[in-house]
């Protein structure tokens, strides 16, 4: 896909992070926009921001977990623009512990933001994105953590190595057709992914109304904000690194860093048959 101007991207989780940067990328490249997220005021922003970078833009409130949502959310954007040609599946959450200790609404809650969503929006939306017969492109945002495996971030490790296959899967499956396909697998980014708990909607809330993170979740969540603080990278980076992968037709948006060494680390205890070895990124 060369040409941007005059086309639709719809990107969920738009309210702040990497998908707001994705909003104002494909904005500041001429098209029209569709915002999507559960963080009301957060994406009222990026609605204003698309706007004065000059797009027709639209935002819509929409919880990825829930299928009826994404449909409305398909239905917004062809009432008002006619046509979708980008869909970028980027809403995430994270939260950390033990694998045994983790409660098993954290679980249910970042498998239905990190793997359902993304299986919602190509339900609600490749369909009428094929009947378009139009060049489009979608892009499943997964993560470095679906390439590698860390202790203490189990729930969210699944999610995203989940996220992966079945976007590898959508590749083979569109190969043929006028969709491309990417997997955007960011490293370390500076957005409010550490402060995910904002937006845990009403259903996946801890029945236990005693719950306390546990040390190990606290120490991953810790971690990630310091990190973020220190050495994360900008969102804006990410967007670039769609843009060009949608003009390339490159499926894998993968780290060059130290990540990507944690990552072929892994590829070669698969490939030896091997027992897992313990290779952190050394940049985080």
């Amino acid at each position: 896909m060369q040409e941007f101007s005059g086309k639709t991207a719809v990107v969920t989780g738009a309210a702040s992070g990497i998908g707001r940067a994705l909003v104002l990328k494909f904005a500041g490249a001429g098209c029209r926009v569709v915002a999507a997220d559960v963080d009301a005021a957060g994406l009222e922003e990026t609605r204003k921001l698309a706007e004065a970078a000059g797009a027709q833009a639209l935002a819509v409130h929409c919880d990825v977990t829930r299928q009826d949502n994404l449909d409305a959310c398909a239905d917004a954007a062809y009432d008002a623009f006619g046509a979708v040609h980008i869909l970028c599946n980027n809403a995430g959450v994270l939260s950390g512990g033990t694998t045994w200790e983790l409660p098993i609404e954290d679980y249910q809650w970042q498998i239905a933001v990190n793997t359902l969503g993304p299986i919602h929006g190509v339900r609600s939306f490749v369909p009428r994105m094929l009947a378009q017969d139009s060049e489009g492109h979608i892009v499943n945002t997964a993560s470095m953590a679906g390439l590698t495996t860390m202790p203490f971030a189990g729930a969210y490790h699944l999610s995203k190595h989940a996220c992966l296959a079945f976007t590898e899967c959508l590749y083979h499956e569109l190969k043929e057709t006028k969709l491309g396909v990417s997997v955007l697998c960011p490293e370390l980014i500076n957005t409010g992914i550490a402060a995910s708990e904002r937006v845990r909607p009403e259903g996946y809330q801890h029945r236990d109304k005693d719950y306390v993170v546990s040390p190990a979740g606290k120490l991953v969540v810790d971690a990630l904000a310091e990190g973020m603080k220190t050495g994360g990278l900008a969102p804006s980076v990410m967007a670039d690194r769609v843009y060009d992968a949608i003009v390339a037709d490159r499926f894998y948006i993968i780290a060059e860093d130290a990540w990507r060494d944690a990552c072929n680390q892994r590829l070669e205890d698969i490939r030896l048959g091997r027992n897992p070895t313990f290779a952190p990124p050394t940049s985080v």
